[in-house]
């Protein structure tokens, strides 16, 4: 039996926990947080849609599957690593681009570091989405 009120206040926590989870993502350079803890957060809020509507409905919330999720974000953080080589630099040096630079301001500061913890962000979210999924269906 579900409970309507369970369902609307987790369908709440999924918005909250995943705009939770970008913060934590975004601020993770030069303060605690990260690709790793982003990912957990974000995987709370779908477990929660998990528990309250079912297995199938947090499936379709997410859209993709957990393991391509997962693969992607693996794909991103090997991308990180070998982006130094281009630059024949060791592997996994951070490597910055700066957008929209000008001789008085640096620009927007890209860089690797980034494009890693999005990946660690992935991979964290679709392998941990999809342990929790397996096991739910189970039972």
């Amino acid at each position: 039996m579900k409970s309507i009120i369970l369902i609307a206040g987790s369908r709440l926590l999924v918005a909250l926990l995943t705009v939770f989870s970008i913060y934590m993502l975004l601020r993770g350079h030069n303060q605690p947080g990260g690709g790793f803890i982003g990912g957990l957060v974000a995987a709370v809020g779908f477990v929660i849609f998990a528990i309250a509507c079912g297995t199938e409905d947090a499936r379709k919330a997410l859209r993709f599957r957990p393991t391509d999720i997962a693969a992607v974000g693996l794909g991103m953080a090997l991308f990180a690593g070998i982006m130094a080589a281009i630059w024949s630099d060791a592997f996994f040096t951070g490597q910055w681009l700066f957008i929209n630079a000008t001789p008085e301001d640096k620009g927007i500061p890209l860089s690797s570091v980034l494009i890693f913890d999005v990946g660690v962000f992935l991979v964290v979210l679709g392998s941990v989405l999809a342990i929790v999924f397996a096991l739910e269906e189970e039972v």
